[in-house]
């Protein structure tokens, strides 16, 4: 076990740390790269361009039905919505079982540092047949074992909701309070800080002044202290 210190002056967090529940896209995977592709081919296939820096920020984190409602909103996407998501969904599929890789240092701050120390898991939004995909290429399960969940096992209660982190506590038998996330996305972090869970920020898909509300904000896995 360990001890967290926020930097964060109000309040301060403290915390004895047994378990860290780690995001997917973004934090054991290096694929949010591979999500912008995906919904620019989808807009382009509609000759429409895709605005990044404008969109980035909002589609981060959401569920496959609201990141299509977003992009619906925002550029006027016509369609029926479950065709739209599983159109998105061949798309990114094919990306992932191309190129998908893991984010750079994970593996070894995981084998060094975390394992056999504190009870993981994953807790994602990632669509559960695309982890499927990333799991046969790269073998994530050998450093999670099958204690990977997803909205679907709380309703589909997908962050900034609490609900999922919450849930991955009650599996790993650790109360909120020591569970410690690393997350990569403002909803996930205010996921976290909803379960009441110190949260670490990490810059791999954002700027570090979007990711403010976290405990700490590091830049990679190298940057996290864990004695």
């Amino acid at each position: 076990m360990i001890l967290i210190r926020s930097p964060r002056e109000n309040p301060p967090v403290s915390s004895v740390i047994e378990a860290i529940l780690f995001d997917c896209d973004g934090v054991v995977l290096d694929s949010e790269t591979i999500w912008d592709r995906c919904a620019a081919e989808l807009l382009r296939r509609r000759g429409i361009a895709f605005d990044l820096e404008r969109t980035k920020p909002l589609i981060t984190g959401l569920s496959q039905q609201a990141g299509i409602l977003l992009l619906q909103e925002q550029y006027g996407v016509e369609g029926d919505l479950d065709a739209l998501v599983a159109e998105r969904l061949e798309i990114i599929r094919g990306l992932f079982e191309r190129e998908v890789r893991f984010t750079a240092g994970f593996p070894e701050f995981f084998a060094e540092r975390v394992r056999g120390r504190y009870a993981t898991c994953i807790a994602t939004s990632m669509p559960e047949e695309l982890f499927a995909v990333a799991d046969r290429r790269l073998g994530i399960s050998r450093f999670f074992g099958s204690r990977v969940y997803f909205p679907t096992h709380v309703g589909g209660r997908a962050k900034p909701a609490p609900d999922l982190f919450l849930y991955a506590a009650r599996q790993l038998g650790v109360p909120p309070d020591r569970c410690l996330v690393i997350e990569d996305s403002p909803r996930g972090i205010e996921a976290a800080r909803r379960a009441g869970m110190p949260v670490i920020g990490l810059a791999t898909t954002h700027g570090k002044e979007l990711l403010g509300e976290a405990d700490w904000v590091v830049g990679s896995f190298g940057e996290i202290e864990l004695p």
